[in-house]
């Protein structure tokens, strides 16, 4: 196990030809992953910011908006794509589907912007206001491209995180859960997703997202990124503590490493574009628990790309991610 930890006797991945050059110029030896690394996801980005709908039809071509979260994410985290993707929603008949996933993904992002990340207390009646308008548009949209297109996963997903800011109940995120897993019972985005929800925060009982991944995850198979979920539900229980160290616990350690070599570490498995975001799931949750084996590894595949998820739990996340990995 050390040696393939330590990279023994392991081939380097072939060089991805769509891959973004990392800058040359970083700061602490680290930079901001931009467009999960890859140039048509880029080609796409571009294509949005200049509100150009047949120039994002044609850059999406590679991908699969249905089923590919990642690539759905660059669109929905873009401010200003609200305010042109109605037209395309109205107008493309032929691409309605498409352009309402979009919509409905941005209107969520875009809800969350306007209630902010404080405590409900500490919310505006204004903010709640103006949230449950955009979440209400995207549970409309999402629902239609859903029923549009019955085979896509994407819509079930985003769905989930509206019904939990919406406070829907069990019933109705349960079952939308299970859409979900219907169609990808490996999913990682959806793990992942469900963890958050059954966060105490949410209304979960302690020590219940931490058994969910565990379920997942024992179905998983060797190099699938599901492992990520492991990793995410201790990064979740971090963040419901009030002690800063409560990861470093032997037991936690073992199985932060046990998910890491079944993953992400493992042989089989593919770095999609956006792989470096499952690397830093991994690096983040492998930091605060003081794990010394796979840690290193990771940091040294990552070559200091730094995405925002999940390090932005922290309050200083660039310079959270800039110590771990000069004390790996």
């Amino acid at each position: 196990m050390l040696g393939k930890l330590l990279g023994g006797g392991r081939q380097r991945p072939a060089a991805d030809p769509y891959a973004l050059p990392a800058p040359r110029r970083r700061k602490r030896g680290m930079y901001t992953l931009r467009a999960l690394g890859d140039t048509r996801v880029l080609a796409l980005v571009e294509a949005a910011e200049a509100g150009d709908w047949e120039g994002v039809k044609a850059a999406s071509a590679p991908f699969d908006l249905g089923r590919d979260h990642q690539v759905l994410g660059e669109l929905a985290e873009l401010d200003g794509v609200q305010e042109w993707i109605g037209r395309a929603v109205e107008e493309d008949k032929e691409h309605r589907a498409t352009a309402l996933l979009i919509s409905g993904a941005r209107h969520i992002v875009w809800g969350w912007e306007a209630r902010t990340s404080a405590r409900a207390v500490d919310v505006t009646q204004e903010q709640w206001r103006v949230f449950h308008e955009r979440l209400d548009i995207a549970e409309e949209q999402l629902l239609e491209a859903a029923e549009l297109r019955p085979e896509w996963l994407t819509p079930w997903r985003r769905l989930l995180t509206s019904g939990r800011g919406m406070s829907l109940g069990p019933a109705v995120n349960e079952t939308r859960l299970d859409a979900a897993l219907r169609r990808d019972p490996l999913d990682l985005e959806t793990h992942i997703e469900w963890v958050s929800h059954l966060q105490p925060r949410w209304g979960g009982e302690p020590g219940e997202a931490l058994a969910f991944a565990r379920k997942a995850f024992a179905g998983a198979p060797e190099g699938h990124r599901l492992g990520c979920v492991i990793a995410m539900a201790h990064i979740e229980d971090w963040v419901e503590s009030d002690s800063k160290n409560c990861l470093i616990k032997p037991a936690i350690q073992d199985e932060l490493l046990e998910a890491a070599e079944h993953s992400i570490l493992h042989p089989s498995y593919v770095r999609q574009p956006g792989w470096q975001e499952d690397f830093n799931i991994f690096a983040m949750a492998l930091s605060l628990a003081s794990e010394r084996l796979a840690l290193p590894r990771v940091f040294r595949e990552l070559r200091g790309a730094y995405t925002e998820w999940p390090w932005k739990y922290m309050a200083k996340p660039e310079q959270m991610y800039a110590r771990a990995r000069r004390n790996a």
